[in-house]
């Protein structure tokens, strides 16, 4: 039996994905898009796989409910234990008038044993031309990816901030469970997308939907029944983007401490009844803390900027 490096997911938006914003939320898409990549990951590495990293992901036009979605998951690259999973989520007119594209990002896997640690992957050798360049564009964003992450791990949020902010605590919940008994990556980035829209509508005033997450790192695993504390931060804003911090932090109702989780750096827009973004309130650090962070957030923009064939967009750079 040939093994297959590609997994594709077809399914109608159900009125139960109707978001905040009159479509399907981020949130949901980063679900979608993680259970796929997780299907692409077992089916490859014939083991149980966990999320590592969500790479920079672009929302385009939205989903709409009803829409026939698919979503696309290609493995592009393995290093020892990790798996490289590129993904593309597409929909339409469930009548047949084609399916656009809607978001793109790189996934990472890691295949792990019984004992939760790293265990190898089989080898994937690309063989045609198409598949040869998403490898090579794979591995050209190692670099870039280790410095993101080590520019976000240098940082420390105190109450010394200024900014918007706000924090979602509640408990995790046994339909939060993946098929290893932990809670799904893609849950996890649901959170993150509530949280983003809590903290970016409260500062400006107005419905926000999420055009762009990146860095999603996630540290460790977070378990059913843990106290869940979803921090989100305002920390930059353009002319339209407002950047929000997010901290994913979890822990035992029986002990005090909390650990980090996930984090990410997630850009929020406001919109007009068309659909255009349309300019926010410019905020202005106050604290020493402000502006540390702000220039973070403007760190991180550079970096990504020097990914191969990473034109940021207008709404993060402006």
């Amino acid at each position: 039996m040939t093994q297959t490096n590609s997994v594709t997911l077809r399914f109608l938006a159900a009125p139960t994905d109707l978001g905040h914003s009159g479509s399907v939320d981020a949130g949901t898409v980063l679900e979608w898009v993680d259970k796929a990549a997780y299907a692409a990951a077992v089916g490859w590495a014939k083991s149980y796989c966990v999320t590592a990293y969500v790479g920079n992901i672009h929302f385009t036009d939205p989903v709409n409910v009803g829409d026939m979605v698919e979503v696309e998951a290609t493995i592009v690259y393995t290093g020892r234990s990790s798996l490289h999973i590129q993904t593309v989520v597409s929909s339409g007119d469930v009548k047949g008038s084609g399916a656009t594209m809607r978001s793109r990002c790189l996934v990472i896997f890691v295949a792990v044993g019984e004992d939760g640690k790293p265990v190898p992957v089989p080898p994937y050798e690309p063989s045609t031309p198409e598949e040869i360049s998403r490898r090579e564009a794979a591995i050209a964003r190692i670099a870039v990816r280790e410095e993101i992450v080590e520019a976000m791990r240098g940082q420390v949020y105190t109450d010394e901030g200024t900014a918007e902010k706000v924090i979602l605590r509640f408990l995790a919940a046994p339909t939060d469970v993946n098929w290893g008994g932990k809670v799904h990556g893609g849950t996890v980035m649901d959170w993150i997308d509530e949280a983003a829209y809590v903290c970016s509508a409260r500062y400006c005033g107005q419905d926000t939907v999420a055009v762009f997450s990146g860095g999603v790192r996630f540290y460790r695993p977070l378990l059913i029944g843990d106290v869940v504390e979803v921090e989100a931060r305002l920390v930059y804003t353009g002319n339209k983007g407002m950047h929000i911090a997010v901290h994913v932090r979890s822990g035992r109702p029986t002990e005090d401490e909390m650990h980090l989780t996930t984090y990410c750096l997630t850009v929020m827009v406001a919109r007009d009844e068309t659909g255009t973004a349309v300019a926010v309130p410019g905020w202005i650090p106050q604290s020493e803390e402000d502006r540390r962070l702000e220039a973070h957030a403007r760190e991180l923009l550079e970096i990504r900027g020097r990914a191969p064939g990473n034109r940021l967009p207008n709404h993060l750079t402006s």
